[in-house]
């Protein structure tokens, strides 16, 4: 089949690549305008537009994929499909319809559950079991299409976003390379989505990452996990952002197995230090403890706690996210 195929970030990258390897003809790439990054203001391509560029394919790069402009220079590359995976931009009707096979999208979760830009975190922080890859012809809404092929992906036990993200990248790639042909000789049987099932996952914002240390430990441990590897999970010790990059569900009462205890009278509250061990730090939670076993202070490297701890003193009875 004659191929455009419409993505941005790493998510699409083995899509567009396996695409090309089952032999179909990419005929044009539309990916996100470069962006500068970093102190020196550099401007970096997108990471499909560098796959574009390495199996010479046309690139386009639309600031409003919806101008007249963008929708003449689309028709010009006379495909049979458009693939969409995690593009970033909302397509026109003129432009859904263009194609013989219209539009198809590489959502990353068993749809209708959820639709929007943050699936692959959302899954982890809501503590699901399993997700997975849905191909959906692209309509008007917002993954609101029909249901073309699926495929599940379980969700391990210290699932990460980063782990979960390259497990879904790879689910999507194989299914799209399996749905094409069948697209093409009608081997489909679309499913329409029961909205009355659907959930949003809204786009992660930094903030997200705050740590409340009053929730249940289970679901910050959730937040750590879910939003690894960014914008991470964050509290603040003495005065500097500490990212938690590593937890466990801590024993629900650490400081009575602990020789080391707060003062006498000391109100234990959520956010305390409760215990230091060599290569643990225990923080109290709404329901229990949180066990710390990677982190990262501000301005520095990234390691475990048994590491950190060769450089500050954590003690019992300190405050974190204050």
């Amino acid at each position: 089949m004659k191929v455009v195929f419409m993505g941005t970030p790493d998510f699409a990258v083995g899509a567009l690549e396996a695409i090309i390897k089952a032999g179909h003809q990419v005929t044009a790439v539309v990916t996100q305008p470069d962006k500068p990054k970093g102190r020196g203001k550099e401007m970096q391509i997108t990471p499909v537009k560098a796959c574009a560029l390495k199996f010479d394919i046309p690139v386009f790069q639309p600031v409003k994929i919806k101008t007249s402009e963008a929708v003449e220079q689309l028709r010009t590359y006379e495909a049979d499909i458009f693939v969409v995976a995690a593009f970033g931009q909302i397509l026109s009707e003129e432009i859904l319809n263009m194609p013989k096979y219209g539009c198809v999208n590489i959502h990353a979760s068993l749809l209708p559950k959820y639709r929007g830009a943050g699936p692959i975190q959302w899954v982890i922080l809501d503590g699901e079991r399993e997700t997975g890859i849905t191909i959906m012809q692209m309509d008007k809404g917002l993954d609101t299409g029909d249901m073309l092929f699926t495929c599940k992906v379980p969700i391990a036990e210290k699932e990460t976003g980063d782990s979960l993200h390259d497990k879904l990248a790879q689910a999507g790639a194989e299914l799209i390379v399996e749905a094409l042909p069948k697209i093409e000789v009608g081997e489909v049987t679309p499913v329409k989505q029961n909205d009355a099932d659907s959930c949003y996952a809204k786009m992660l914002q930094k903030s997200m990452g705050k740590i409340d240390w009053t929730k249940q430990s289970a679901e910050i441990e959730r937040l750590v996990r879910g939003l690894n590897s960014w914008p991470s999970a964050y509290t603040s010790y003495h005065g500097k952002t500490l990212k938690i990059w590593a937890s466990d569900i801590g024993d629900k009462d650490k400081k009575e197995e602990t020789n080391v205890l707060p003062a006498e009278g000391t109100e234990v509250v959520p956010g305390m230090i409760v215990a230091v061990e060599k290569d643990a730090v225990y923080v109290k939670t709404g329901d229990g403890s949180l066990k710390l076993t990677e982190v990262q202070l501000e301005g520095k490297k990234r390691m475990p706690v048994k590491d950190f701890l060769l450089g500050y003193q954590m003690k019992v009875g300190e405050m974190l996210g204050q």
